[in-house]
Parts: structure tokens; sequence; C-alpha cells
């Protein structure tokens, strides 16, 4: 069984419906599709959250009346048959009949806020999988929010997903196509919930870990993970195959095609990803597995992560008192804020975060017992990935040659074999990754 999951872009207009219907009814392989929200949706749907928060309800009527009227046209040209388009007018009814009674509720809370934004998916799905049935095919809707949780911390529960999956999935067994939401889940309270920006990705791989699938694939609207940023660069490829490890380090430093935590699940369980182009089918993409063949080329991509901070931080002893570093990460580890690198010198200690949310307390806590310098903002990691053994020689210095004139931070090499990290400047980011890819490939 496979699991292949659509984007926004991918389910965006109603010949893409088709066309994905087209794509999964091409071989023989039982499939659950999971699909994100019609592209252009959770932002109009955050927009209508947000008039609501600042009281601004007849603003968020407008703009929920304006978000129907698209819907509206697009079940028209969606279904081939006046019964598909009934019951695909039904659909938008209902889910909007509910969009609205959430404008109503005073005050609009956290949870309202949740159940509105999982509209989006709740739409794409029900819209599709009756879109299948209008084409005779043998498929059913199965709610995530039946089987995907998240604990108190927001982590999903990989246990409990596998246990109530197999008894939603138990039922139907004769259906070719089993169609479900990315994103959206429940938590702890059994309130709706989601997985986060760019939790679809998530949710493909949790399914697809849980099912212990043949093969995941992720379906975007490019030619799997290239080499370097296309938007900035020139002349970037596709790679063909990565490990588990290496498509890690990429989707955490800034690889935009794939969500961070989507490789997790599927390597746990040893389920292939592969990374797909719905405008252009016949593309290999991007294989993600244990094993690759490519496995001995030395660098196989760049990525970068923006608006980092990056914090300095002095001993008032030296530091090779122990209980010293020990007592900086208690201090991260208790404001949640995850630290991406990490620099040290005989008393000095410098560290990068993407989170500033709770920077000041972490600030006060640090300087009770050392010296801050102020920090520094607007940072970026560049994060070259690749085969980094000791077998290599000459690797950093090849990096270092690469990025001649360009001023660094920091840098982080020899934690993984697959991962140099370096420190910059946000305005020397397109710089770095036009000089990397010259240097390099």
């Amino acid at each position: 069984m496979h699991v292949w999951k659509f984007g926004g872009t991918s389910v965006g207009k109603p010949e893409r419906m088709h066309s994905i219907r087209n794509l999964v009814t091409g071989d023989s392989t039982r499939k659950i599709i999971v699909l994100s929200a019609l592209s252009g949706t959770t932002n109009a749907l955050l927009s209508i959250a947000e008039s609501l928060k600042a009281n601004q309800v007849d603003e968020a009527a407008e703009k929920v009346e304006h978000l129907k009227a698209h819907y509206d046209s697009f079940v028209r040209e969606l279904y081939k048959t006046s019964e598909g388009l009934a019951k695909g007018q039904q659909i938008i009814e209902n889910e909007f009949s509910f969009i609205r009674s959430l404008t109503r509720i005073r005050p609009f809370t956290a949870k309202q806020d949740k159940e509105l934004v999982a509209e989006g998916e709740l739409l794409s799905t029900q819209m599709f999988q009756a879109y299948l049935e209008e084409q005779g095919e043998k498929s059913v809707l199965l709610p995530a929010l039946e089987f995907m949780r998240i604990d108190a911390d927001g982590e999903p529960e990989l246990e409990v997903i596998e246990q109530k999956l197999r008894e939603v999935l138990k039922p139907h067994q004769d259906k070719q196509f089993v169609v479900t939401q990315g994103f959206i889940c429940r938590n702890p309270r059994g309130e709706v919930d989601n997985l986060k920006r760019g939790g679809s990705d998530y949710t493909a791989s949790l399914v697809g870990g849980a099912i212990r699938a043949d093969e995941i694939q992720i379906w975007t609207d490019i030619d799997g993970m290239h080499n370097n940023d296309p938007r900035i660069v020139k002349d970037t490829f596709p790679i063909r195959e990565l490990t588990f490890d290496e498509a890690a380090e990429l989707a955490y430093f800034g690889a935009k095609i794939l969500h961070p935590s989507t490789i997790t699940p599927a390597k746990m369980r040893g389920v292939p990803v592969r990374l797909k182009n719905t405008m252009a089918p016949e593309a290999p993409g991007t294989l993600i597995a244990d094993k690759v063949t490519e496995s001995e080329t030395v660098f196989k991509a760049v990525a970068a992560k923006d608006n980092i901070t990056a914090l300095y931080i002095h001993s008032t002893r030296m530091l090779n008192a122990y209980g010293f570093l020990r007592r900086i990460f208690e201090i991260f580890e208790k404001y949640k804020t995850p630290v991406d690198m990490l620099a040290t010198s005989e008393v000095s200690v410098s560290v990068t975060i993407d989170n500033t949310d709770n920077l000041s307390a972490i600030q006060a806590e640090l300087s009770q017992f050392c010296e801050l310098e102020e920090p520094d903002y607007d940072q970026t990691i560049v994060c070259i990935v690749g085969n980094f053994s000791a077998d290599h020689p000459g690797i950093a210095m090849r990096v270092l040659k690469a990025m001649e004139g360009i001023p660094i931070r920091m840098i982080s090499y020899g934690g993984t074999e697959h991962n140099i990290s370096l420190l910059i400047h946000g305005k020397h980011k397109a710089d770095a990754l036009n000089a990397l890819n010259k240097g390099l490939f």
C-alpha cells in the first residue's frame, strides 16, 4: 500500500484535481491519499480569524462570503454530472454553514481558531472523494480527526495513531482509495488541533509509518529536492537520491519542499519517501531511503535557514568548571527554545536560535551566572549536506574556499557526517548560496 500526499497547489484548481485522479488511478496500487487545503484557503481562513480576533465581524463575514464564492465556482468546474455537482454543492453549504457559526461565537478563542483553519482540509478532501465516487472509483473518506492524535507538547502519538488507524481502516479493505486530511488532528482534550504549517507532509509520513507502507510519495509543484534554492541560484538541479539523515538536515535548515518533521516517522519504520512533481509526473523526483546508490557523492545540496539570532555567552569562571553548559541548556529547555548551532571556546559559548519569543526571559536567567553580549539578529544558517566521512579529505577547505570573501560568524563541523553549517548575516545569503553552488557543484 502507498501513501500519496498532494499539496495546496496540486489541488488548487479543478483541472488539477482531475489530474490527481488520473495519477492515482494510473496503477493498481492501493493508496491512502492525503490532501492539503486548496491553495490560498488556509491564508484566507487565517485572515478571517484575525478579523474576528479584532472584533471586526462585518469584515470577517465579507471574507467568508468571498471565499465561499470561490468554492461555488470551483465545484461547478470540478464535477461532470448533475448528481456530482449537487453533492459538491451540499458539501460547500454544510462546511460554510459551520464557518458562519464560528464567526458568531464570542469571544473568538484559540479553540475556534483551530476549528476554523481545519476547514480547508475538510473541504478539499470531501470534494475530492466525492469526485472519485462520481467517476466510479472505489473510495472512502477517512476523517483524520478519528485517528490523528498529538500529546500535550504538540507531538504526534505514533502508537495511538497506529492503533486507531488500524481500527478505522479495517472495515474498508475493499476500497482502492482512502482519502484523508493532512495537517489536522486532535489534542489530549479531544479538541481540533493541527501539526502546524506544512503539517500535511508530516501526516503522510505518520500514516505511512503507521501502516508500514511500501512507499510514501509527496507530490508538489517542483521536480524533487534541488541541490540549492532555485529562487536564488541559477542552474540548480534535482537530487535523485538522499539518505534519511541528509534529507532531514536539508529540511530542517530550510529546504522548502519538505516539512522538517516529515522524515522522522518514515525513517523509524524504514519506509522510503519519494518527492514528485504533479506538473511533470514523468520526472523521477527525489528518493529518500536508508541506503542510496549515490551515497559516495561528497556534496549533495545546500539549504539556508533565515531569521536566526546568535547569542554570545561568557563564563565568569573558566568554562571547564563542570555544570556550566548544563545550566545554560537547562534554561533553553525550560523555555522550550531549540538551539540550532553551538560553538565553544575556553570561556565562551555561542548558540543560535530561531525562536525569540522567550529571549528576554532566557537572557535574564543567563545573566545571573554569566556575561552576555548583545545578540546578533537577522542571521542566516547556510547548511551544506553530503557524505563527509573521514575518508574524504579536504572537504572543509573546499567549503571555506568557496566562501572566500563572505564573512562567517560561526562554523559547525563534525557533529554528523552529513552537515557543515555556517552562520552568516542574512544580507550575504544570496552571495553565499551562489558562491557555494559555483564552488561545490
